[in-house]
């Protein structure tokens, strides 16, 4: 099959190929002391498969056993597990705090922890990366350093984490709200979700709405000593996580945000997004677009709805030209009527698709 050329049709529902399976194994990995960083993590699927090692979103998100489904449970070895401070992984930012949580997270960090996850489940052979949204990041810079380890890339909803990226979702209008609540003032994910962004914008004092993003992490950064304080902060990490959630679906649930209205989820991807992006996602200027060229024996897959409004669809633009002019054009580049979220039906869909084809290894 052509994957080149892949086109789904219009399904908002969600309809899976493959049954939810229970794990074969889970378990913790030490990865580091000071804090003593332990990553969660669960298996799927035929235990003598193709590793296929999942990325989740966020940074601060956490995985579910829903994502196992994309695979084929009699080829695929699944591995699901939980980044640092986020999820089931110990310390998290939500029970112990984000000085603690939050120490020695970044994405070096990170990547060495795909190693080292690796090395405790017996992974010797090159494995399928697969990542969506901040997975999507971590995988391409997993990919470029480590290329003779990764089989493919299997990437969804493209996030490059550039300024212009980051204004798009959290600045939008917020600076003239006060004075023109509905003003095209700016771009931003706020033009198709204005009442959300109501919601997401008022937390934050009209004053200090030029920046949004800082405004909110000096809320995250702040010790609270009373439990009015802890309430300000919780409320700001739930706007925070809120919005993202309802604006991750082309088509919101009408009231229930699930996982992203619930307080530990909320404060531990909150405050390690607010972490990331006031660092620049502690990766160089240009660092994924400029070194694309590592993937040159890696076929790299992409599925990106094309009314994201998380990550709008310029970003996988701006990586299929970086991979073109390295000479590594992808094997696939599927563009679904959909949104953001890989639930959604058509990304599903291309997703699964793309997993049942790719040649074995």
């Amino acid at each position: 099959m052509d994957f080149s050329r892949l086109r789904t049709t219009s399904k908002v529902t969600t309809e899976w190929t493959y049954p939810q399976g229970a794990p074969l194994r889970t378990g913790w990995l030490r990865v580091d002391t000071a804090p003593d960083h332990e990553l969660y993590w669960e298996e799927y699927g035929r235990a003598d498969g193709e590793p296929v090692m999942f990325l989740h979103g966020g940074p601060g998100g956490a995985c579910a056993p829903v994502m196992s489904r994309f695979f084929d449970p009699d080829r695929y070895r699944v591995i699901l597990f939980d980044q640092r401070g986020c999820g089931k992984s110990r310390p998290t930012v939500a029970a112990d705090g984000p000085r603690k949580a939050l120490a020695h997270n970044t994405t070096d960090y990170l990547v060495a922890d795909i190693n080292a996850l690796r090395d405790e489940l017996g992974i010797t052979g090159k494995m399928h990366v697969f990542g969506g949204s901040w997975g999507s990041t971590l995988a391409l810079v997993y990919a470029i350093r480590n290329p003779d380890k990764v089989a493919s890339l299997i990437l969804r909803g493209i996030f490059l984490g550039s300024k212009e990226d980051l204004l798009y979702m959290y600045q939008g209008n917020a600076a003239t709200f006060a004075d023109k609540p509905y003003g095209l003032t700016e771009p931003g994910a706020y033009i198709a979700y204005p009442d959300e962004w109501k919601a997401f914008v008022e937390v934050i004092p009209a004053e200090l709405r030029d920046d949004m993003m800082g405004a909110y992490k000096a809320i995250f950064d702040s010790v609270p000593t009373t439990e009015p304080e802890r309430q300000r902060q919780l409320q700001a990490a739930l706007a925070w996580s809120v919005w993202e959630g309802t604006i991750s679906n082309m088509i919101p649930a009408a009231s229930d945000p699930g996982k992203f209205g619930e307080a530990a989820f909320a404060l531990s991807f909150a405050q390690i997004e607010a972490h990331f992006f006031a660092h620049d996602l502690f990766l160089k200027e240009g660092e994924i677009t400029d070194g694309v060229g590592a993937l040159k024996d890696v076929p790299v897959h992409i599925v990106h709805g094309r009314f994201d409004q998380v990550c709008p669809l310029t970003q996988a633009s701006r990586l299929v030209e970086a991979l073109e002019k390295a000479g590594t054009p992808p094997a696939t580049y599927v563009i679904t009527d959909a949104g953001h979220s890989a639930m959604e039906g058509q990304t599903v869909l291309a997703l699964t698709a793309i997993m049942d084809g790719l040649p074995r290894v």
